[in-house]
């Protein structure tokens, strides 16, 4: 409110309020498409780099082995499944066979044998003791596979045997360890036993923990023996454990590479070659790659046979 002194008069003027800076209309906000909110589709796109690194470090060498298996030895034509039924024909590649399934199932039978009876006694030791014994335990898998075999490889080497000084002791002959068939393959199989067994018995020991111990409480109660309980509490509950153990130590010990190759390279004459080896033998050393690819395929129809199998055994067991 204004007042004219020299007129007398009084007038009123209203203030008018700051004028405010016009202000865009805001854009109408697109709607986020129905499938991009689901969790299925978070879940896929924060797989999608896992996926993506599974597909640049296993499907792609895998389709590209095929296709190399189906070229001549010079890579310039296509021969389709002539390097298969050349491996058919050869008597070395049977015998390749033969190793690989006699080292697959020996070592995996006492690697689980063994693995199964220290975890039954480690978990009946104090706690203390048993995380001693963990540890001690756990040496052969923890080391580096190739350096731990090349331990094994002076101990078996012919000349400087530390094996075959103790033999003497004894009042035993040496033995030929890595110069005679019959031995290599108990060599290798021995080392392969050595350094597994202790996976084995980290996830037996994992899977007696699991059990309640009220069951074997309730067990002695009525008068179950040691064996009884063994029979009918711990082998049941383990079941789907030891499957599963046994299904990927197959798998690995059946591509196994490194513990032939340091102790014996194959040999003597080929008698202790499996799969592995023997693909890098004739694909890189003989310098025939679509060869060693198409010794490495026959690999996969035996473990995807075998894994279906076990796993469709779980699954029923399951239903």
């Amino acid at each position: 409110m204004i007042q004219d002194e020299t007129q007398g008069e009084v007038s009123v003027v209203t203030a008018r309020p700051p004028r405010r800076p016009e202000v865009a209309p805001p854009l109408p906000r697109r709607a986020v498409p129905r499938w991009l909110r689901s969790r299925t589709a978070i879940a896929v796109a924060m797989c999608l780099p896992l996926l993506l690194l599974i597909g640049g470090l296993i499907a792609y060498p895998f389709f590209y082995s095929i296709y190399l298996s189906m070229l001549n030895k010079r890579e310039t034509a296509f021969v389709g499944l002539a390097n298969f039924r050349f491996l058919l024909r050869r008597d070395t590649f049977w015998l390749v066979v033969h190793n690989s399934f006699l080292f697959t199932l020996t070592a995996v039978f006492f690697k689980a044998s063994l693995g199964f009876i220290l975890a039954l006694i480690i978990h009946t030791l104090p706690e203390r003791g048993q995380r001693l014994w963990r540890g001690i335990a756990l040496i052969p898998w923890v080391m580096p596979l190739a350096l731990s075999t090349l331990g094994w490889w002076w101990i078996f080497e012919p000349t400087h045997s530390a094996l075959n000084w103790i033999l003497v002791q004894l009042g035993i002959s040496p033995k030929p360890w890595l110069s005679e068939p019959g031995w290599a393959r108990f060599a290798t199989i021995l080392v392969n036993i050595w350094y597994g067994t202790p996976f084995f018995l980290i996830m037996y020991l994992a899977g007696l923990k699991s059990i309640s111990q009220e069951l074997y409480e309730s067990s002695a109660i009525d008068g179950a023996n040691a064996w009884q309980r063994l029979r009918y509490i711990t082998l049941p509950m383990l079941k789907n454990l030891i499957a599963i153990t046994m299904l990927f130590s197959t798998i690995v010990t059946f591509a196994n590479f490194d513990i032939v190759r340091v102790l014996t390279r194959g040999g003597p004459r080929y008698s202790t070659h499996l799969f592995g080896t023997y693909a890098f033998n004739v694909g890189i050393e003989s310098g025939d790659v679509p060869l060693g690819a198409a010794v490495a395929l026959f690999m996969f129809p035996i473990l995807a046979i075998s894994a279906f199998l076990i796993l469709r055994g779980i699954q029923r067991s399951q239903a």
